[in-house]
């Protein structure tokens, strides 16, 4: 297999076909079981901002506040009092770090596109927030192994991204078909990353993941 085609979580090169569209090809690794996509499908910077300027999730947002208390709960549950933070991924409305500020945390940022603010990426944190990020990542492995670095002792890392089932499901999954969306991660796969990284894990309903 291309280096090109290496796994971009484990940098396994034993993957396997999973599933073919009319759009894009994806892979499956044998390693660490993140299905993903090759690079040739990934969007350029440009396209892949223009797809997410499209998005509309507001600060106030009653809806959106409540998708993302499905994370802010359990985190806010197992972290002490003024505990420090960093929302990464944040996006231009950062509805996470609000809920978690008014909860009495210091939330920093940070996004690629919307707020660059390389600084924050220095610093060390009693949790990190990544809410629907990792699926973008085009090194999960890379990006993944530096937030953990950042955690302090006993920190958790908060993830909220759709699982893969199997392949019954994902041939009509929605998640599949945002251009954006290169990296699928699975139970499996987390599970994988949490023994790697001697971390604590849990699941909280469809998409949340705690990591410790």
């Amino acid at each position: 297999m291309s280096s090109e085609l290496r796994c971009p979580l484990c940098g396994g090169p034993d993957a396997a076909d999973f599933w073919l569209d009319s759009r894009r090809v994806y892979l499956r690794c044998r390693c660490c079981a993140l299905v993903f996509v090759p690079p040739a499908c990934y969007l350029s910077a440009e396209q892949e901002k223009a797809e997410y300027d499209l998005h509309r999730n507001e600060i106030d947002d009653p809806g959106y506040r409540r998708f993302l208390g499905r994370l802010a709960g359990p985190l806010l549950e197992r972290l002490p009092a003024g505990a420090s933070g960093l929302d990464f991924g944040c996006g231009p409305g950062p509805a996470l770090a609000a809920i978690l500020r008014e909860a009495g945390c210091r939330v920093a940022l940070y996004d690629v596109f919307y707020q660059v603010e390389r600084a924050a990426l220095e610093r060390r944190y009693d949790f990190i927030c990544a809410t629907e990020v990792v699926e973008h990542l085009h090194a999960p492995g890379e990006v993944l192994e530096g937030l953990w670095r950042q955690l302090l002792p006993g920190g958790y890392l908060g993830i909220m991204t759709k699982l893969v089932r199997d392949r019954e499901a994902f041939a009509s999954w929605h998640y599949k078909n945002d251009p954006t969306h290169v990296c699928f991660f699975s139970e499996s796969t987390w599970r994988w990353w949490a023994g790697i990284m001697a971390a604590e894990l849990e699941f909280f309903g469809a998409d949340v993941i705690l990591l410790r």
